[in-house]
């Protein structure tokens, strides 16, 4: 699966190079390094003590890690929008990044415990990556107003919560008193007063 993971994520990496080569835009080689470094992680990543063996859990985290990259650069581009977009995106990628240096050699993509996180943005909300992937692709969907895109996001969204909820549910089954601790403490799981 680390390699699986790897390939994929490869995939978009160069993708997002050939959309900087192809249109000089900074943000693809931005997209570049992210994706390499996520490559990376799928393979220096600490095995799981637990790994879900729901099917709905498998396709739920597939769908809401790659949906994304279905996204496309059509539709309406409205003015406002490019400004707006570019700089939910960026909020966006700033987040991620720090999340996933907090989260190290814990990430995964499936529900699995692999050691559980609480400090950093992980202190304010549970699932600070899938708030940044939120941010992030509200932000292309600002620059790039769609049917297409909105129903790509909508997907991505219905695995997001899926996930979430597969998550918390593997780990408050397999840590019941450092997760129970750790949900009162922080009691947002995407958006602070929000949810």
């Amino acid at each position: 699966m680390n390699l699986l993971g790897a390939a994929v994520v490869a995939i978009a990496a160069r993708q997002a190079l050939m959309s900087y080569i192809g249109g000089h835009r900074l943000i693809g080689v931005v997209f570049f390094v992210q994706q390499v470094w996520v490559a990376v992680a799928f393979l220096v990543r600490r095995p799981a003590s637990v790994v879900t063996g729901r099917p709905v859990d498998w396709v739920a985290a597939w769908g809401g890690s790659f949906g994304g990259f279905l996204l496309r650069p059509s539709g309406l581009h409205p003015a406002w929008g490019i400004l707006a977009g570019l700089t939910l995106q960026l909020l966006g990628l700033s987040l991620w990044a720090v999340a996933f240096v907090k989260l190290g050699r814990s990430f995964g993509l499936v529900a699995a415990d692999r050691g559980l996180v609480t400090t950093g943005p992980y202190s304010f909300v549970r699932h600070p990556l899938y708030a940044s992937y939120l941010l992030a692709q509200l932000g292309y969907f600002l620059q790039s107003v769609s049917a297409w895109n909105a129903a790509v996001i909508a997907f991505t969204w219905a695995c997001q919560l899926l996930r979430i909820s597969a998550e918390e549910r593997l780990l408050v089954r397999t840590n019941p008193a450092s997760y129970g601790e750790y949900r009162e403490r922080v009691r947002w799981r995407l958006l602070p007063l929000v949810w």
